[in-house]
Parts: structure tokens; sequence; C-alpha cells
């Protein structure tokens, strides 16, 4: 099993429990167009809401987006990964991996951001934030 596919499957089973005892939705956004995600998300099999950023616009509204550095970009395509193709723009920038919990009424009440994509934040903390909630 991927990574990613790990992520998804360990994002899945988060979104089910939550939704089903605290009647909370989990979402992820992403750059990616709707066309490279909803592949994915067969491929995957994932069914939680995916959400698109075009332009990582709202990532850039939220501080949380870079640009790749070149010789990054180099080992993205030497892998078959073309972010222009699968973002539907040329820029080459990525959101930072982030999880926000908001409340009903639209404010944020916990994040976790790291801009090192192997770091997400533990299952766990999702579940107490949300109890948190009330």
């Amino acid at each position: 099993m991927t990574l990613l596919r790990r992520r998804a499957v360990c994002f899945e089973a988060n979104s089910r429990n939550l939704k089903r005892i605290y009647g909370v939705s989990l979402v992820a956004i992403t750059p990616q167009l709707s066309e490279s995600s909803r592949s994915q998300n067969e491929k995957q099999r994932i069914t939680f809401d995916l959400l698109s950023d075009p332009d990582d616009d709202y990532a850039a509204k939220l501080g949380l987006r870079f640009k790749l550095p070149d010789d990054l970009k180099e080992v993205y395509l030497s892998f078959g990964i073309d972010l222009a193709t699968h973002n539907g723009e040329g820029s080459w920038t990525l959101p930072m991996p982030g999880r926000f919990v908001v409340d009903q009424a639209g404010i944020v009440r916990a994040v976790e951001v790291d801009p090192d994509c192997q770091y997400r934040p533990e299952p766990q903390m999702t579940v107490d934030d949300v109890k948190a909630l009330g």
C-alpha cells in the first residue's frame, strides 16, 4: 500500500467515525484540477469530499503556498509528476499540508501546518480537537 493510500485510508476512517460519532465532516482541499482529483479518487476509492483550489489561491490567502525550487521540480518530473499538468497551471506551487478544525460558526478552533509534507497531524489530535468543540 502506498503512502498516499495509507493516508487516504486513515483520513477516510476518521471521516466516517467523526461523522457517525460527532456529526462532523472532513474535507480535503487540493490544487489539482477536478479531473485529476476525480481519477485519483476513483483509483484510491476515496469517498470524503475533495475540494479544488485552482491556482492555489486559497492556500495563498492563508500564507500556505510555496514555490518548488528548480532542482526539486526536476526531481518531481523524474518521477513522472508534472504539477503543471495536474494543477492546470504552470506556477509549480504547492500548499503546505495542514489541518484545520472549524466550528459551525466558521471559526477556526485548531490549526496544524507543517511545511514538510512528511509530517502530518496524528489522527487522534483531530479527534481530540473535535471533542473539544463540545
